[in-house]
């Protein structure tokens, strides 16, 4: 297990840490990133059916047209690790709003498939970064007591986005002729965006990178500000950190001290997505129309998908730093796998009933959401130490949009020429990743940032 190094020292921190309104303002700011990570991720599925008719799409073009933007969250997912700690978590947060605004603009505005794919892919670009850069800069203000329900704060706002994206575009197709409504659910993007922008213009730095970068009397005044009750304690434990890292040569991510933290966000990365959470969210509408729902019904049915999300996702803001991460993925784990192989037996049935599949699948949300959705971005953001914390973060990112992007471009195909059984795919892979969580998954919870110790296996 991740265990303290100097458990005296963590443990009266953990007991004196008090959460005060600066450090949930400025929590709640960065989270306004996943808020549009969830918005501009979701949107795409009321859109697929339009731009299909628009620009005569196969269903393999369109399939790429959705994966566009998760093609460019490889690539901000990547670059974001370098940037965010040699220039700051605050400074790549700005230029994530500002890539967000103009990716807004430029698909509602795309005059053809072409640019459409341009503006998508520089959308996802900054949905890679801010899945990067977002949870490291909430992990770093916040104490380890209350560490967990804060940064999951940010997965509370991208399903929160996700439900707005829904919502936005079941009231624009309502509203807006078929021809144009499209471009109206992506162009409304640029409203949080601009709201983003303006707020990680104030939001004050990383004291935790002020610290590694040698800038103590500004980190210390923005640990003030931030109302931690013992800054040069704090300060103290951070310069210690370093030095033992410094011991141990050039930080470097890939090296045996490393190896636990490595090869566990690789995998609960692949495993987020091989729950086919992603190919729910975007094809939703046409999932549900596979089922025998009209299109109007489909898009309320996703309503509903958004909103499971959003209250089960609330109630693991509760529960996360109670009982920990490893018995959220143990018991997730068993109910997605059930309720995935209900939705795929029931769409092989000669006979589906709809009720039954909306029903398996809002399980399968709602267990996501209190489970993997919940702990994957609290986990890589705290199991990596502060001088490669960053290349962590960066990496655990990676696999998992890479993952997004591959299952998603493929899905459109695959459900066609295997139907249902997709989803009992899905289901198998949360069995395997019950037995890797029960077996290899270390626990991170109460632990202070600086007193993991990175050589621990023991789960």
């Amino acid at each position: 297990m991740l265990s303290p190094t100097n458990s005296a020292v963590g443990a009266a921190t953990a007991d004196d840490a008090r959460i005060t309104s600066a450090i949930v303002l400025s929590a709640a700011g960065a989270a306004l990133g996943g808020l549009l990570f969830g918005f501009d991720t979701a949107v795409i599925s009321g859109t697929t059916q339009a731009l299909q008719a628009r620009f005569a799409l196969t269903d393999a073009m369109l399939g790429f047209t959705v994966a566009s933007a998760l093609i460019g969250t490889v690539l901000g997912s990547l670059v974001a690790g370098a940037p965010a700690d040699r220039f700051g978590r605050k400074s790549v947060m700005v230029s994530v709003a500002i890539a967000y605004v103009i990716s807004s603009f430029g698909t509602g505005l795309a005059a053809d498939w072409n640019l459409l794919i341009a503006f998508r892919f520089l959308g996802g670009i900054a949905i890679g970064a801010a899945s990067v850069v977002t949870p490291i800069y909430i992990a770093e203000v916040s104490p380890a007591r209350f560490r967990g329900r804060l940064v999951a704060l940010n997965q509370l706002n991208i399903v929160l986005g996700i439900l707005l994206a829904f919502l936005s575009n079941y009231v624009i197709a309502g509203l807006v002729p078929p021809d144009l409504a499209w471009r109206w659910m992506f162009g409304i993007v640029a409203i949080p965006s601009v709201v983003f922008l303006a707020v990680t213009v104030v939001l004050p730095e990383s004291p935790r990178w002020l610290a590694i970068k040698g800038r103590r009397l500004l980190a210390e005044a923005v640990m003030r500000r931030l109302g931690f009750v013992d800054p040069t304690a704090e300060l103290f434990r951070i310069e210690q950190a370093e030095v033992r890292e410094e011991a141990g040569g050039t930080p470097r991510l890939f090296q045996r001290q490393h190896a636990v933290p490595v090869a566990c966000a690789i995998a609960i990365a692949m495993f987020n997505q091989l729950s086919g959470i992603n190919a729910l969210l975007y094809y939703a509408p046409r999932i549900f129309e596979l089922a025998g729902a009209p299109s109007d019904s489909a898009l309320l049915q996703s309503i509903a998908v958004g909103g499971t999300n959003l209250v089960f996702t609330i109630l693991a803001l509760f529960l996360i730093d109670r009982f920990g991460r490893r018995p959220l993925l143990f018991i997730g784990s068993v109910v997605c796998a059930a309720s995935l192989g209900l939705v795929g037996w029931q769409l092989e049935s000669a006979t589906p009933d709809g009720t039954l599949i909306l029903a398996g699948l809002l399980a399968f949300i709602a267990a996501f959401a209190m489970s993997q959705g919940a702990v994957i971005w609290v986990f890589i953001s705290e199991v990596f130490p502060s001088a490669v914390r960053g290349k962590g973060q960066a990496l655990g990112s990676t696999t998992h949009w890479v993952m997004a992007a591959l299952i998603t471009w493929a899905f459109p195909v695959f459900a066609a020429s295997v139907g249902g059984w997709v989803f009992a795919f899905f289901g198998a892979m949360m069995l395997l990743q019950l037995g890797w969580a029960w077996r290899f998954m270390p626990e991170t919870n109460g632990i202070a940032l600086e007193d993991m110790d990175l050589g621990g296996t023991k789960a």
